[in-house]
């Protein structure tokens, strides 16, 4: 099973990736892990992508597409894998699929989880994280014990880059972005679209259905 996964903020593309990820014994594949990943390669690759990381400065496409391609090729993606958070573009999703094709394989579907903006504000805005271990909660689901992470003790806070104007801007960019490939996977037959708005075991169920 090979997906890439796609939604605006706060839709639940992490949730049901991981779920997916269990259900289907493959890894999710997140971009900032995989970029992560190339760096601690070590090689001119990683160091190349590390400049851009340490800089605070979007990795450019081609160089993108470059760790994508030595990631899929991992062992533990030999049986397929899930891509959440690229392509983000249609000039990554024309790499992808240019990608695909030289190693003989195909992209199996792209997952949309769709929500409304309010829901993705919502949401969004009332995410919490453990600082330690990078669990996450929510105002409306916290960690047991007044704000510290059931999961290792530790301090569960809001996300210094969950601001109103943050994520209104990334809702923006997602729009104007990565949502056009919802046209570009449908016209090849790939789009599974799904209601966001459910519970997460709704979703899954319905994400389950539908592949």
């Amino acid at each position: 099973m090979r997906l890439v996964i796609l939604g605006p903020q706060g839709a639940g593309k992490g949730t049901q990736a991981e779920y997916l990820a269990d259900k289907y014994g493959i890894p999710h594949i997140a971009t900032g892990d995989m970029f992560r990943w190339a760096i601690r390669q070590g090689d001119e690759l990683g160091r190349a992508v590390k400049d851009y990381v340490e800089a605070g400065r979007l990795v450019p496409d081609e160089l993108t597409i470059r760790v994508v391609s030595e990631r899929l090729d991992a062992d533990d993606a030999a049986s397929g894998w899930i891509l959440d958070g690229f392509p983000r573009n249609l000039a990554q999703a024309e790499g992808l699929e240019r990608l695909m094709r030289s190693k003989g394989r195909e992209l199996d579907r792209a997952l949309v989880i769709d929500v409304p903006e309010d829901v993705s504000l919502r949401r969004t805005l009332g995410r919490r994280v453990c600082e330690n271990c990078g669990a996450t909660y929510h105002e409306d689901r916290p960690p047991r014990n007044d704000w510290v992470c059931d999961r290792c003790g530790g301090r569960v806070v809001a996300r210094s880059d969950d601001s109103e104007a943050t994520v209104r801007e990334r809702l923006r960019t997602y729009h104007e972005q990565t949502e056009p490939l919802k046209d570009y996977y449908r016209e090849r037959g790939r789009l599974l679209e799904v209601d966001g708005t459910a519970s997460p075991e709704e979703v899954f169920e319905r994400i389950v259905a539908g592949l």
